[in-house]
């Protein structure tokens, strides 16, 4: 999944793009309301986190725009201010939460995952599973049969988007924009090589992750 943060305060953006990718979330980082306008109008996120106070084009007018133009995206404010006041403007204007600052990040974390399960009516996003793989985004805890296996973080985050979309097909460019958070040379093999590695860890039977040539990979259950 994938996720927009629009924060111009250098080390709380560090602090968020760095934690939500270690739970296996691609992230963008635009540090000004203008930039993050233009992102969210041509790309596809799960969910966006946005500072209130920006350069320019502030938090609330960000989003104003975002509903005006019909996006449904579901955004969660940052703000310094606690006032009961500023955390109704803001969902006035069109957020669905309110954070404020100082916050811990497992609090950021949980509430941006309740806002994509009402988003996308899903059960729980803290845990996916598929036949007998299961991993769980909070605790980053994988499991294959019932033993644990250890992933890398691209791995892990590899392995939770093919999870998202089990039986399926997802080809290597859909993989390259959602869990590669930069733009990368279509003819790159950066998905093969951690694809072999994730099969090596997950699927040393060649019977959970399937070739599809000319399409991508489609994760399938196994009992």
């Amino acid at each position: 999944m994938r996720v927009l943060v629009v924060e111009d305060d250098a080390k709380i953006a560090s602090f968020v793009v760095r934690g939500l990718k270690q739970a296996g979330y691609a992230v963008d980082h635009a540090k000004d309301g203008e930039t993050g306008l233009a992102l969210a109008e041509c790309t596809d996120y799960d969910a966006a986190i946005m500072d209130v106070m920006l350069p320019g084009l502030d938090g609330f007018s960000l989003v104003k725009r975002l509903r005006a133009a019909r996006k449904g995206l579901p955004v969660l404010f940052l703000s310094a201010k606690g006032a009961v006041d500023d955390r109704v403007r803001g969902l006035e204007s069109g957020g669905d939460d309110y954070l404020t600052k100082p916050f811990a990040f497992s609090e950021l974390l949980a509430r941006v995952q309740a806002l994509i399960r009402r988003a996308t009516h899903a059960p729980d996003t803290t845990r996916l599973s598929s036949g007998d793989v299961s991993l769980d985004l909070v605790t980053r805890e994988v499991t294959r049969g019932g033993e644990r296996v250890e992933l890398q973080p691209r791995e892990f985050a590899l392995l939770a988007f093919l999870l998202r979309h089990a039986g399926r097909p997802v080809s290597k460019t859909k993989i390259l924009e959602q869990v590669w958070d930069y733009g990368f040379d279509p003819q790159t093999n950066v998905v093969d090589v951690v694809m072999h590695r994730l099969r090596a860890k997950i699927d040393p039977e060649h019977t959970r992750i399937e070739t599809m040539r000319g399409v991508g990979y489609v994760f399938r259950p196994h009992a």
